[in-house]
């Protein structure tokens, strides 16, 4: 992967600070993958598009990452660091539809794709929510022989299947959801803590883009470059002339 240079990942950030977080995770996709067209991206499995939003997260700001978590027993704050290496590792898309056959249920469904899962996150209610992604990705449905129309297929789809199809998915396409097991050292009860990769690479890249536009403004002051002058200076020697502007 080559990351967008400095000057690309700012214009990434200034048109994110007015989206909100399907937005900015399309943004940051397109950065991840500069060539790519926004119906190639939003087509993707969700766990291709956060291996892609893993490996960006490597390239701008380096293999570990700093996580914090509350217990949900005691309430312990816990900080610990993480190998980015070992997240959002890629797995090989299954070829053809999933299936699965649960009492007199069979099921051919397909993973859910970036568009799918933003068109679910849009629908406020999490059982319907739910529906509409099982609706989405089936492929086809068969009851004790008899073919379900998708129309028909969310009301009459039993929980238990629902619930086969999600962890099929899950084996097929675990990017897609990456869960952090804490165990808390004060209480020792474990804590899962789902790691959001688009909230926190945009936590990140917010802070680097602040910092770099008052490095912009203090080198622009003392030499009266322009900011793409001061883009193209790799970062040593922009600190190296912010050091020299202290020293004066």
């Amino acid at each position: 992967m080559t990351p967008t240079g400095p000057a690309g990942m700012l214009a990434t950030w200034e048109a994110g600070l007015a989206q909100h977080e399907s937005g900015r995770s399309l943004l940051l996709h397109r950065a991840a993958r500069p060539g790519a067209g926004t119906d190639e991206l939003l087509s993707m499995p969700v766990g291709e598009r956060e291996a892609d939003l893993f490996a960006l997260r490597r390239a701008l700001f380096g293999e570990r990452m700093q996580v914090r978590v509350e217990c949900a027993s005691c309430g312990e704050a816990m900080e610990f660091d993480l190998d980015a290496t070992l997240l959002g590792a890629r797995t090989r898309t299954p070829d053809g539809p999933l299936r699965v056959e649960e009492d007199d249920w069979v099921v051919e469904f397909r993973l859910p794709t970036v568009a799918d899962l933003a068109a679910a996150g849009a629908v406020p209610d999490p059982a319907a929510a739910r529906r509409l992604l099982v609706t989405r990705c089936t492929v086809s449905a068969v009851r004790g022989g008899e073919a379900i129309p998708s129309e028909r297929l969310a009301s009459l789809l039993p929980e238990r299947v629902q619930q086969r199809l999600a962890e099929t998915a899950a084996d097929a396409d675990p990017a897609a959801d990456v869960t952090l097991n804490v165990a808390c050292p004060e209480c020792g009860e474990a804590t899962p803590a789902e790691l959001d990769i688009t909230s926190y690479l945009w936590t990140e890249l917010d802070t680097w883009a602040r910092d770099l536009m008052l490095d912009v403004h203090l080198l622009a002051t003392a030499y009266g470059w322009n900011e793409p002058e001061i883009l193209a200076l790799s970062p040593l020697r922009r600190r190296y002339y912010l050091e020299l502007c202290a020293d004066a």
